[in-house]
């Protein structure tokens, strides 16, 4: 224990984490990235302690855009009915400009992404923070983790002996003492002005901050403007730019460029009604009344990255604004945040309970700097082109990275988690996502998408794209029988998941109820496996899979759905032709991301060998069994 430090004013669950750490993570910071991360941890059966300075979850402002691929991620985890029923969808994109000799006119209005971006849902999400903060608030609850509020994180003590857990020093400003806690693992997500960050010897944020400097307001408007519920970018070349931004509640954001001549600082003379003049001479001869005003603030532009995402041997580690910062005027920083949170969860599952090599945990800081990375280079253009007014500028640089702005196009470089691609046909890429396709699930009829139909419980997916079931059944049965026998890494793994599973068991939620778990992971805890065949539903009984299919009954598909972009089925879309007597397999992360495709001919007698060795060294790799 710290000097000076006790656990006076924690409840019972943070007095439970407080004795020797045990299988724990200490997550700082509640607002999405920590919830995203406590929330799954919460679903995996971790337990963790979230701690936050704030007394309350966020009540207006901040961030305000989901992206494309995060609410899919929320489609998989079953959370985004209530986010879809009350945000705002956003299909199209207007630019609007005036100079000296042309009053303010449209120059562009367009899709705000284009047909050729193979998406579910395209269009941008526009909620309030609090509202996303409030869905994984409630999952917690369900599962009995709440956020323990009103402590501000000090600093972290850690020794060389990994057996010995970090304890982690909160200040309560209710009783001026320090407060410790303990745990195996300790995640940063407290924002931009990051306290573990700062804690970490030689953790720096590297980058440039510009002088451009910009209000935000949220609020109800009456304006004769036409575009109002449509996003709009508004450039006067003798005034500045306003980006306007529909929001829930009948509210609209306005992100107003200010004078780059005010102080350094955070500008005093930028008040609330010097925003608003200034938005209204930007937008003049429209009107521009604002009815009320729910939050007002003022930022200065900065693009900077951490120079580490972890630390102490990978028991520290940072994410979300913690680790990189940026413009918020791309919708990207409550996305990246969420998804560098997502990452993260399945890894700390996996290490925690001794199913996977701590090296897994290194591969957190390999994929999500480099995308942070990738985030501050495109948002340094994207910054610069957006105050400048280009509008023919900001939407050539739109276009091309449409697919990292909607995280569709996000792909993980090689690593143990990502295979060296082999034959590539169809648009699946290891590193990559799952394109949207439809297929016919088989024991029920319903019509489904493939990549939302199995929900994230925190296991692989193993895919077996099939022609012929009949044609390819002795590869399918040996096969079959090799993955269920400790011969094989999946096959220990799976029994080395079944005692986990037994000792930290998941609690269930209400969802779960509905989601039934089970039906998933009747196989196997760690692996759901899904067959995929093109035959028709009358050529094939359950009882003609092997008996580990049988088992995953839930995830058998009829390919007989045309994708409504390429007219093509889900197998020609995702591998391009499979043979007659071919077999396909795809590995898929517990994140979503393809860790491998497999291609083998069924018909050859060595070929079941070669399936099963492929298998065995992509999951030993990263699997301890």
């Amino acid at each position: 224990m710290a000097p000076g430090a006790d656990h006076e004013g924690f409840d019972v669950k943070m007095e439970r984490l407080g004795g020797d750490g045990g299988e724990n993570v200490i997550i700082v910071g509640a607002g999405p990235a920590g919830l995203m991360l406590g929330s799954n941890l919460a679903r995996y059966g971790i337990k963790s302690t979230i701690v936050d300075d704030r007394d309350d979850k966020t009540p207006t402002g901040r961030a305000d855009g989901l992206q494309p691929k995060t609410i899919e991620t929320l489609r998989q985890l079953r959370l985004d009915s209530s986010l879809l029923q009350k945000g705002v969808q956003i299909y199209d994109i207007c630019f609007w400009s005036s100079t000296p000799t042309q009053p303010l006119h449209r120059t562009r209005r367009e899709l705000h992404y284009p047909a050729q971006l193979d998406v579910k849902d395209p269009f941008i999400l526009l909620v309030h923070q609090g509202m996303v903060e409030d869905i994984f608030i409630e999952d917690m609850k369900e599962r009995g983790v709440e956020v323990a509020r009103s402590r501000s994180f000090q600093r972290y003590e850690v020794t060389d002996d990994h057996d010995v857990p970090i304890e982690a020093i909160f200040r309560s400003p209710r009783t001026g003492t320090n407060q410790s806690l303990k745990a195996k693992y300790l995640v940063g997500c407290d924002g931009a002005h990051s306290n573990v960050r700062k804690s970490i010897p030689g953790a720096q944020m590297v980058g440039e901050s510009s002088n451009s400097k910009w209000g935000v307001l949220d609020g109800v408007i009456v304006t004769d403007f036409p575009d109002l519920w449509s996003k709009v970018v508004i450039h006067s070349e003798t005034k500045g730019t306003v980006l306007c931004i529909p929001r829930e509640r009948n509210m609209t954001r306005l992100y107003i460029e200010l004078d780059r001549n005010l102080q350094e600082s955070t500008p005093t003379e930028a008040t609330r009604d010097y925003v608003m003049k200034k938005a209204r001479d930007i937008m003049c001869p429209f009107t521009v009344e604002w009815v009320s005003v729910e939050w007002f603030s003022v930022y200065k532009v900065g693009q900077r990255v951490a120079s580490t995402f972890s630390a102490e041997g990978g028991r520290v580690f940072i994410a979300g604004d913690a680790g990189h910062t940026h413009s918020p005027k791309a919708a990207q920083g409550m996305n990246t945040s969420m998804h560098d949170a997502f990452n993260l969860a399945w890894k700390l599952n996996l290490v925690i309970r001794g199913l996977a090599k701590p090296e897994l945990l290194a591969t957190y800081q390999h994929e999500r700097r480099k995308i942070a990375q990738d985030l501050v280079a495109f948002d340094f253009e994207h910054a610069a082109a957006f105050a400048d007014g280009d509008s023919d500028g900001l939407a050539d640089n739109f276009a091309a990275n449409i697919g990292f702005i909607s995280g569709a196009g996000i792909k993980y470089d090689q690593s143990v988690l990502t295979a060296p691609e082999r034959i590539a046909r169809g648009v699946l890429r290891a590193g990559g996502l799952m394109a949207p396709a439809r297929v016919t699930r088989y024991i029920d009829a319903n019509p489904v998408d493939i990549q939302l139909d199995i929900p994230m419980l925190g296991q692989f997916r193993v895919y077996l794209f099939v022609s012929d079931l009949h044609s390819a059944s002795v590869f399918l049965r040996l096969v079959c029988d090799h993955i269920s026998s400790t011969e094989s890494i999946l096959g220990r793994a799976t029994a080395a998941a079944a005692k986990s599973y037994a000792t930290l068991n998941v609690v269930p939620g209400k969802a779960d109820e509905f989601i039934q778990p089970g039906r998933y992971t009747a196989a196997s805890r760690l692996f759901t496996f899904a067959t995929v065949t093109t035959m028709p539903k009358s050529a094939v009984e359950i009882s003609d899979l092997p008996g580990l299919l049988q088992k995953s009954r839930w995830t058998f598909y009829m390919d007989d759905l045309e994708d409504p972009k390429t007219g093509t089925s889900c197998t020609e879309k995702w591998l391009g032709d499979v043979g007659r007597e071919e077999v396909a397999i795809v590995n898929i992360r517990p994140d979503g991301y393809i860790g491998g495709i497999g291609r083998f001919d069924a018909k050859d007698d060595s070929a079941a060998a070669a399936a099963c060795k492929w298998l065995d060294s992509y999951y030993g790799g990263f699997l301890k069994a």
